[in-house]
């Protein structure tokens, strides 16, 4: 089943710290960019939406998706809307956009994500993402995404018995494997492998404890960069493109894992896969390769039981058969995914369904899968509070 939706461009920044652009450039170079990759001239789009988590928080400036008349003064008086559910930002303005083609009062859609978050020193990067706490009892009082994502692992571990010394292997081998993804491809922040024998091996100060059991090599990165796709009605295009076969987004709980909601398993990225995979009329078997939100190393390895590749409690179990890898039944993260390619919150579900995008169209940017006609994207938001999930296929 497809959505009659489909993307027919996309377009991806370089992620990293990007002191030569601003949050003014990026989405200029992002929305002409995908207008050029789809052969679109901008008179032809019906609106445009902005996935921005917090520009107010990073640039002082809020506010932003109108700046794309100033981008691109053809764009004049469309209708522009920004979207924020924290790190899923993105998506969402994609799933928004897909809905505003579906209702009928759009044909064609420019969708753009983008964050700029290196002007910033940590000090102030981390006081902008506690914005996306509940703040009251969370941001307030200093918790922080790693306390959170620290507690779902301690959770994970009371739960099924396992040991620190069992896990850091296993988040090791995720790293790893972010690491070796991104070294091919050439947007990356980081394009230098790791082995996980090395990242072991690392003295604490070079690997030092962010929040026990997660370490530095466990986290994903502060980065700069903008991503963009064009969406249309499918009976416009005459098959081109990759369809939109399905989406869903699963909102949960503000607060942290363990009060209201599960603390070892995610529960809303679980759901949200589930019905998104339902709506395709696919199950997980049928997926070829999946972009997921590695934000923590323990968020992707509790993505596989959330999504159906093992049971729960049994997660490591796709590391040594070798399935998530990319020569296996269903490589994760390709891209590099978040801990390697980067992380500008806002851009970042734009550009895990640019990848998926570039990956069916036989056009990747850095390692090609093989043969693959269908892909997944997992985008959490929070600490699993928004969990936006898309179908894409041939």
């Amino acid at each position: 089943m497809d959505l009659g939706v489909n993307i027919i461009g996309a377009y991806h920044s370089s992620f990293g710290k990007l002191e030569s652009e601003t949050l003014y450039t990026l989405y200029e170079k992002a929305a002409k960019g995908a207008l050029q990759d789809a052969e679109i001239e901008a008179k032809g789009i019906d609106g445009v939406f902005v996935g921005n988590y917090s520009g107010g928080a990073f640039n002082r400036q809020e506010n932003i998706a109108s700046y794309g008349v100033n981008a691109i003064p053809e764009l004049r008086h469309k209708p522009m809307y920004r979207t924020e559910t924290a790190c899923s930002s993105g998506s969402s303005a994609i799933h928004m956009a897909i809905m505003a083609i579906k209702s009928g009062m759009m044909k064609r859609v420019l969708v753009v994500g983008l964050e700029k978050m290196t002007d910033l020193d940590i000090t102030g990067v981390t006081e902008a993402l506690a914005l996306a706490t509940y703040w009251p009892e969370e941001g307030s009082k200093s918790v922080t995404a790693p306390c959170m994502f620290a507690d779902l692992a301690k959770g994970w571990m009371k739960k099924y018995n396992y040991s620190e010394a069992q896990l850091r292997p296993w988040l090791a081998q995720i790293s790893s494997k972010a690491y070796t993804n991104g070294a091919q491809n050439p947007l990356a922040q980081l394009q230098k492998p790791k082995s996980a024998e090395d990242i072991l091996a690392l003295p604490d100060e070079k690997n030092p404890i962010i929040h026990a059991p997660l370490r530095l090599h466990d986290c994903s990165l502060v980065s700069d960069g903008s991503s963009a796709l064009v969406l249309e009605n499918a009976s416009l295009g005459n098959g081109k493109g990759i369809a939109i076969k399905s989406f869903y987004s699963a909102s949960d709980y503000l607060d942290s894992f363990g009060k209201n909601k599960s603390g070892h398993f995610l529960e809303g990225a679980s759901f949200a896969v589930k019905k998104a995979l339902k709506d395709a009329g696919l199950n997980i078997n049928h997926i070829n390769i999946a972009e997921v939100h590695d934000c923590f190393t323990i968020t992707e390895l509790l993505l596989y039981s959330a999504m159906g590749i093992t049971p729960a409690g049994k997660e490591f179990e796709a590391l040594e058969n070798g399935s998530v890898f990319p020569d296996g039944k269903l490589p994760i993260n390709l891209s590099g995914g978040l801990k390697a390619k980067g992380h500008p919150i806002g851009a970042t579900g734009v550009s895990m369904h640019a990848y998926i995008y570039k990956q069916l169209m036989q056009n990747a940017w850095g390692h090609q899968a093989k043969n693959a006609e269908t892909g997944l994207v997992v985008n959490i938001g929070g600490s699993g509070t928004s969990n936006a999930v898309s179908v894409l296929g041939r």
